[in-house]
């Protein structure tokens, strides 16, 4: 397979003169037969593939489930934490000092002088500031 041969014709037209005949030489390129040919492109193999799917699954569900699924439980267990008398933030950014903790609702003092006070569920409290 390494050896072939081109061959080539070229028409050498001598003189200016159109009523000669021109003159039609060919010539022989043989190819170095030492000389060898690249070797083919590897084939990839589909395992190899399939490990890296494999991977980036892995490396997705820790980024789209586990992290907010940690922080869920974060807050849940902050939640379950909450007792009378602590100063809290809600997510709309009310402070308040919490009277009473209930299983659906919470009651917030937000204003001292006028003793107004709001219920909120629990879901709404953003985190705790401080506990007396």
């Amino acid at each position: 397979m390494n050896n072939f041969m081109i061959l080539a014709e070229a028409e050498v037209v001598e003189g200016g003169d159109l009523g000669n005949e021109p003159a039609t030489t060919t010539q022989t390129i043989q190819a170095d037969p030492n000389q060898t040919l690249p070797p083919p492109p590897k084939k990839k193999d589909p395992m190899f593939t399939f490990i890296l799917m494999g991977l980036m699954f892995v490396v997705f569900y820790f980024m789209i489930f586990r992290g907010p699924k940690k922080k869920q439980q974060q807050q849940k267990k902050m939640i379950q934490s909450l007792e009378k008398n602590a100063r809290v933030q809600t997510i709309g950014g009310i402070l308040g000092t919490i009277l009473e903790v209930g299983d659906d609702e919470i009651t917030l003092k937000i204003d001292e002088a006028n003793n107004t006070k709001i219920k909120v569920l629990p879901s709404a409290i953003a985190k705790v500031i401080e506990n007396k």
